[in-house]
């Protein structure tokens, strides 16, 4: 489905190059439909492995399909970004053979931290609203121990303590 992507828009963005290495997620049949600035949409067919003990789908695998739509939405913008944390409201149950759609939208970015919203979906019901916290990976390929704030970010120094 990445290709699929790739091709419809004549490149590949860096959320779908990070989708493309993410073994879990592909492994668990999530698919990447949409990935723009900011924002992204993935799709996960619940399947028997994934239903607990009261024959509903597991709660960590909604967390685990809401974390891939945040993790594309927030790597769209180039540097390498993770999640700083999340959190999770279940709204409804969501069973075996269940098509669920996670929808991330950017909220807000300030420095190298940023706020995203996705809502999980059965067709139009809400199963799930996920809330992620991101954070961009510093470049390693830079220096900064002589200038804590080379990269844009205040930092402590001996003189500022």
């Amino acid at each position: 489905m990445v290709e699929v992507v790739a091709q419809a828009v004549g490149t590949t963005t860096s959320a779908e190059v990070m989708f493309a290495a993410d073994e879990a997620s592909r492994r668990l049949g999530i698919e990447l439909l949409e990935c723009g600035t900011g924002t992204a949409v993935v799709r996960m067919t619940v399947t028997p492995a994934m239903v607990n003990g009261h024959r509903i789908t597991h709660g960590g695998y909604l967390f685990l399909l809401a974390d891939t739509a945040f993790a594309c939405a927030c790597n769209s913008h180039g540097p390498v970004t993770v999640a700083a944390g999340a959190d999770i409201v279940f709204v409804a149950p969501a069973r075996e053979g269940d098509v669920l759609v996670a929808t991330a939208e950017e909220r807000t970015r300030y420095g190298r931290s940023g706020v995203y919203d996705v809502s999980v979906r059965r067709g139009e019901e809400v199963i799930a609203e996920f809330r992620g916290r991101s954070r961009s990976v510093r470049d390693s390929t830079k220096d900064t121990t002589a200038d804590p704030a080379a990269d844009g970010t205040p930092g402590t120094t001996k003189e500022s303590r």
